[in-house]
């Protein structure tokens, strides 16, 4: 069962068993499936799923910021359930040991030695991330390995 069909098969579940932060999170998370699905005229794999996915955890983070600014802990708190919501159907993600040995493998497949390589060695390694870590996490151990 793909991620799509288990999110739907959850959100069922969160109707039948009334559990609102379910239900919410996971509409709001199908519905953003499917209006890339209906912009793009074709249904998501599941590589783009998991983008999605991260988008909306990444998008529930600025949220939490926000509401610390404000001295929302109302709001934090009620996002940060949200978060571990989504999180339940993404894959585990990457120990930053094991991000680095995947980055220092696609440095060495790009043959890259300055940070004016970087660009060809995301392009390599996004890929094989799949959602496992995000693009901020693999540019800043990039940086760091193309630097020192």
């Amino acid at each position: 069962m793909d991620t799509k069909e288990q999110l739907e098969a959850a959100l069922k579940t969160a109707m039948k068993s009334g559990d609102d932060l379910q239900k919410r999170t996971l509409r709001m998370a199908l519905s953003s499936i499917r209006f890339i699905e209906i912009e793009k005229g074709k249904p998501l794999d599941e590589i783009q799923v998991q983008a999605v996915l991260q988008k909306e955890v990444k998008s529930r983070q600025e949220t939490i910021a926000e509401a610390q600014r404000a001295n929302r802990p109302d709001l934090e708190a009620a996002t940060r359930d949200e978060i571990t919501v989504l999180e339940a159907f993404m894959p585990k993600q990457l120990l930053p040991d094991d991000l680095e040995a995947l980055a220092r493998q696609a440095i060495n497949e790009v043959e890259a030695t300055t940070p004016a390589d970087m660009g060809k060695v995301m392009k390599t390694l996004m890929p094989r991330l799949q959602g496992r870590a995000t693009g901020d996490q693999a540019s800043a151990v990039v940086r760091k390995l193309l630097a020192g």
